[in-house]
Order: structure tokens, then sequence, then C-alpha cells
């Protein structure tokens, strides 16, 4: 009769269900087993956001020293950028071969489209690997949502204990054409170094009526050596000042700030200092207004 099973129907009927319920449980169970196939945690490869390269936000701006040598993922370090998208980010302590990896990482793990420029100021073998006769490049890189042209290299004339340097490029942020700086300057208890060197800096940056330094300056906000620096842009930071009545957010581990976002031809709208397990050095980014 029509919908009722004989009893041989019944249990290969049940065979078939109990075979789909077991298939379906090994499933789950090889996945909790084998865990993420994906760099990122997700079960499959593909972009952690359903982001493309226009999610960019095209006013904001990041400078992070990613620390080197670390024993940190570059996927890590590019999730770390992808969470806030920058329309530009000035890395410091960077190797050609970490940069490359991490604008792969962005484009596909997160849909994020960079160009890069490079600022290396040094070949180290025990920073960046390669080859002892073929060390890998190490310095500073830019890398932005929009091209970039007339890019410049400058080495400073006294890196000081380690050779330092700045690079320049001209880009586009919050829908301007900028000139954007990206230094690492010399590092701590070296005053007079640093002095020579933001004077460098700030004589080729004020030649440009709209401009933006990124960076790691290895100085305290009132340190002397900034001057030069402030007396021509401002700290994205509103409150944060060279004087002890200003009040600036640290931006590392160690509870100093030493990197900075300057402006000039620019308002801040708003900033964040973010730490991060993959630098003793915080992100820091700002949100843009052109003036």
């Amino acid at each position: 009769m029509p919908g009722v099973r004989t009893g041989e129907e019944a249990r290969v009927l049940g065979r078939g269900t109990s075979a789909r319920l077991l298939a379906v449980v090994m499933l789950a169970v090889c996945m909790v087993l084998v865990g993420p196939s994906a760099p990122n945690g997700g079960l499959f490869a593909g972009p952690r956001h359903a982001a493309a390269a226009g999610d960019v936000v095209s006013n904001r701006v990041m400078t992070w020293n990613i620390c080197n040598p670390c024993e940190v993922s570059d996927v890590d370090r590019a999730a770390d950028i992808a969470a806030y998208a920058p329309q530009v980010i000035g890395l410091q302590e960077a190797c050609v071969r970490d940069v490359e990896r991490i604008r792969e990482y962005l484009e596909n793990l997160h849909g994020l489209v960079y160009h890069v420029e490079y600022g290396s100021v040094l070949r180290k073998w025990g920073r960046c690997g390669g080859a002892p006769w073929s060390p890998g490049a190490f310095g500073q890189a830019i890398l932005s949502a929009a091209p970039m042209t007339d890019p410049v290299n400058v080495e400073y004339p006294d890196g000081g204990s380690e050779d330092r340097g700045y690079m320049a490029v001209t880009t586009t942020v919050a829908g301007q054409p900028v000139r954007v700086f990206n230094t690492h300057l010399a590092q701590r208890r070296q005053e007079a170094v640093r002095a020579d060197q933001t004077r460098v800096l700030a004589a080729e940056a004020a030649r440009h009526e709209r401009a933006i330094l990124l960076g790691d300056f290895n100085a305290v906000p009132d340190a002397p050596e900034l001057s030069p620096i402030w007396a021509l842009a401002t700290d994205a930071d509103p409150q944060c000042r060279p004087s002890p009545t200003g009040t600036c957010l640290p931006t590392t581990d160690w509870q100093s700030k030493f990197d900075y976002v300057f402006l000039r031809g620019f308002a801040p709208l708003r900033h964040r200092v973010q730490p991060t397990p993959s630098s003793d050095h915080h992100l820091l980014h700002t949100d843009v207004d052109p003036t």
C-alpha cells in the first residue's frame, strides 16, 4: 500500500540514515582535530573580512614600529593593520621580505590592496636574514592605497649607533595630494645626533604646504631635539604638546611616547593608540581633515 514500508525497506532506510549521520559526525570530529586550514583562523582560506580595496579609510594614516628582531608572524602584523585599514601606513624597523609578506596577506586575507615604497638604509643579515654575503634590506617602508610618486630615500649624515634615515613620497590622503615622510631617528641617549637629524628632516618638510611626518622619533614630546618639528607641524593628538602640561598617550610598552603623526596642512579629527602583542610599540593612527 502507498505510504507503508515493508520491514526490509525500513531496515535499508534506517541503515542509510545512520550512515549519513555517521558521516556528519566524522566530518565534525575531523574539523576539531585538524583545526582551521586558513592562517587567519577561519575554516577555509579567504578574506578575514569581506573587505575590498575601497574599504580603506581614505583620511586615515598610521605609523608603526613593527619590532625587529622579534618572533612575530607577518599574518598577525597584517591583521593588526587590516583592523584599521588606513590609507597610508609608515613602518619602521622593517625588513623588505616582511613587508612583502604583510602586503600579500593584506590583499589575500583582507582584500586590502596597497602600493609600497621602501626606505632601506641597511643590509643586515642579523635582522633580516638572507645569506651573509647577500643580507636582507632593513629600514622604513610606506604602504599607500593610492599610487605614490617622487620617492626619495635619504640617509642622515650621522645615524648614531646605527645608520638611520627618512623616506618620502607624494600620495593622496583625504582626497588631497600630500608629501608623506617616514623616519626612524637615532636610538635613545643620542640627543645631539637626533637634533641634527630633525633639522635635516624639518628643512625638507618645510618645503611643502601639506605634509605628514610619521615615525619613531625615539624622543618624548618635550625633548629639545624635537623643536624643529614642533615649529612646523602639530601632533595628531590635540592634547599632546611639547610642554609638561601636555597630556600625551604613551606609544610604547615602557610607557613613553616615541611615535608620532605630525600634521602640516591637515587638522586631526580623531586618533587612537592601540597596544598590540605583535610589537613593543603601539599602533598609532589618526583621521585627518585637509585645512
